[in-house]
């Protein structure tokens, strides 16, 4: 049986470690990129993984690179690529700058891999998801962003400290952008099938949502040199594991709505079924009023980014 071919496009600390994750859970063949100006830097983090492989116990091919002649026939893309924001640069320059960035990524990948399912991770994640897929010209499906399974990951880990359980029987789910504007929602979340809010006092619960909005600030504020890659790569390889393995996986992913949840074309988080076709369907969940009021702004804050890169690039 032929395994599926993985190009992730950035190696840095989140590129790298994905192709970690995955490798490690046998998902398939991994092709890592990276820019020219990296030199041999991709090469030689694929050849440490591949040596890796006799302790760990797994079977990958492993290819670093910085040639997208590579990554021909890829099943599946991740595109991690892109600058973090830098002293003195205003979110309009960080926007348009990974614009640039991501757009050129996704014109080579529709050139060489034209069957792909690509999974955006690169930040500011909404727009650039929008971008790929005007870009790429791909079905929508075939293109969403990697967010909520992160997303969702701190309010599930904060959400177990907090209780005193394990992880694995939290259960949570939220809408909306990625960022400050997030809706982690509280009427979704349960542990072990109890409601979260027969648990909780609402006063905690709302500390630790506004921590989830957080989460990824937090973890920039105590590295100081850099952000989040264990959670956010992890994240990566469990929405590569349900495509690859057409797991049918039920989890939030930013993708694109148009009359789901009165959206109108644009890509935000929402829940998903993902599979080997990408995003298989949308599930529309009731929500409070609070909640939907709170994903209306949510949903507002991307579509004002989107028109803001629209400007920008052209």
């Amino acid at each position: 049986m032929r395994r599926a071919k993985i190009s992730i496009i950035g190696a840095g600390n989140v590129g790298a470690t994905a192709a970690h994750w995955c490798a490690a859970a046998e998902l398939g063949d991994i092709v890592l990129v990276d820019i020219p100006e990296t030199g041999a830097m991709p090469k030689g983090k694929a050849l440490d993984l591949a040596q890796a492989a006799p302790i760990v116990g797994f079977d990958a091919q492993l290819v670093g690179t910085t040639e997208y002649a590579d990554t021909a026939g890829s099943d599946v893309v991740v595109i991690t690529a892109g600058i973090p924001r830098k002293p003195g640069m205003s979110r309009d320059d960080l926007l348009a700058t990974n614009a640039r960035i991501v757009g050129s990524v996704a014109q080579r990948i529709a050139q060489t891999s034209p069957a792909a399912v690509v999974m955006v991770v690169s930040n500011p994640l909404d727009a650039m998801v929008q971008r790929t897929w005007q870009v790429t010209g791909f079905p929508p499906r075939r293109v969403l962003g990697q967010a909520g399974v992160l997303d969702t990951a701190r309010f599930r880990a904060f959400i177990a400290a907090e209780l005193g359980v394990s992880v694995e029987d939290v259960s949570a789910m939220l809408l909306g952008g990625h960022g400050d504007s997030m809706v982690p929602l509280a009427s979704c979340a349960s542990v072990g099938g109890i409601p979260l809010t027969q648990l909780m006092r609402p006063e905690r619960l709302a500390e630790i949502v506004q921590r989830t909005r957080d989460g990824g600030a937090e973890i920039v504020s105590l590295l100081r040199t850099g952000s989040a890659y264990y959670a956010p790569a992890a994240a990566v390889a469990q929405m590569v594991e349900a495509i690859v393995r057409d797991k049918k996986r039920l989890i939030p992913c930013a993708a694109y709505c148009d009359r789901e949840y009165g959206v109108g074309g644009y890509y935000v988080g929402v829940p998903v079924v993902l599979g080997a076709g990408g995003v298989e369907r949308i599930i529309e969940v009731e929500l409070t009023a609070a909640e939907r009021a709170a994903f209306q702004k949510s949903v507002d804050a991307v579509k004002g980014l989107a028109e803001t890169m629209a400007r920008l690039t052209g």
